[in-house]
Formats: structure tokens, sequence, C-alpha cells
């Protein structure tokens, strides 16, 4: 399986997250969301957005594979 680029990975956190912030009634707001969610889906290879997001999160530099901390 290709592996996004962590900078890719960080990119696509801070949109899903910018995105939760705005109005999540604005159908723009709901469209660009799921396809935040499905990009970060796909990127890690994974099938829903919380799971794609510890992944994503666990590839960034600095992530220490064994705390295990963003599970519980």
């Amino acid at each position: 399986m290709l592996l996004a680029h962590p900078a890719v990975l960080d990119d696509l956190i801070d949109r899903y997250e910018t995105l939760r912030l705005l109005d999540p009634e604005d159908p723009e707001v709901r469209r660009r969301t799921a396809d935040v969610s499905y990009t970060l889906c796909v990127a890690t290879g994974t099938r829903d957005v919380d799971a794609a997001l510890i992944a994503a999160r666990l590839r960034l530099p600095g992530a220490r594979p064994e705390d295990d901390s963003v599970l519980t």
C-alpha cells in the first residue's frame, strides 16, 4: 500500500479540524467535510474518519507508535 507523505496528512488533518469548527448545516461545509474525510480514509487505508485521524496522526513526525493514549 502506498503511504501518504506526513505533510499531506498534516494538511488533511488541519482542513478536517477547521471544517469541523464551521456550521455543519451549511451544504458547502458538509460537502467539503465529506471530501476531506474520504481523502483521509483513502490516504490512511481506513474506512471511517475517526480511524483515519488516528492513523494519520501516528504517521506525523514526533508520533510515538507505542503511545495509545489517542485510543482511550
